[in-house]
């Protein structure tokens, strides 16, 4: 699973021009899922979402979670997280898990926020959506757990 993690001060969803999802200060999470991901995968990088410190403390640090700092997130699939550009201009997506197998691991990972008792607001899987959001710092992440469960 690869997620784009955006700190942010605001953020709103419109799906089909009507809005849909708004949150305040926390997170926006650009969900991507790749044919080789399961519950494992999903759980553990919820993990790392939830309590990522990514949010100054008073001394200018990035040390405070989300929790710390009440703040909301914001999750959207996005199976474009997986695009392969190495060959030509047109991206291919072949790296990106079916629709089959991918919704059901999206819901999977925003029932595993819920049970960290995460306020979440969510995207609709496959509609396609506008995202407003206001990129605070800017802090972005990229987390990819193929990298990271290498690691631990």
């Amino acid at each position: 699973m690869r997620a784009v993690v955006i700190r942010t001060s605001g953020a709103s969803l419109r799906v089909n021009g009507q809005d849909h999802a708004r949150i305040g200060r926390g997170l926006v999470v650009l969900l991507g899922v790749t044919q080789t991901d399961g519950e494992k995968e999903a759980t553990y990088l919820a993990e790392k979402c939830a309590g990522l410190r990514i949010f100054e403390d008073e001394n200018g640090k990035l040390n405070l979670s989300l929790k710390d700092v009440g703040g909301q997130m914001l999750v959207v699939s996005n199976f474009t997280l997986y695009a392969d550009c190495s060959h030509g201009r047109r991206p291919d997506f072949l790296a990106a898990a079916k629709p089959s197998q991918s919704e059901p691991l999206y819901e999977f990972f925003l029932q595993e926020l819920r049970r960290l008792e995460v306020p979440l607001e969510s995207g609709v899987f496959g509609a396609d959506m506008q995202i407003d959001h206001v990129n605070d710092g800017p802090v972005t992440i990229i987390m990819d757990t193929d990298q990271m469960m290498k690691k631990k």
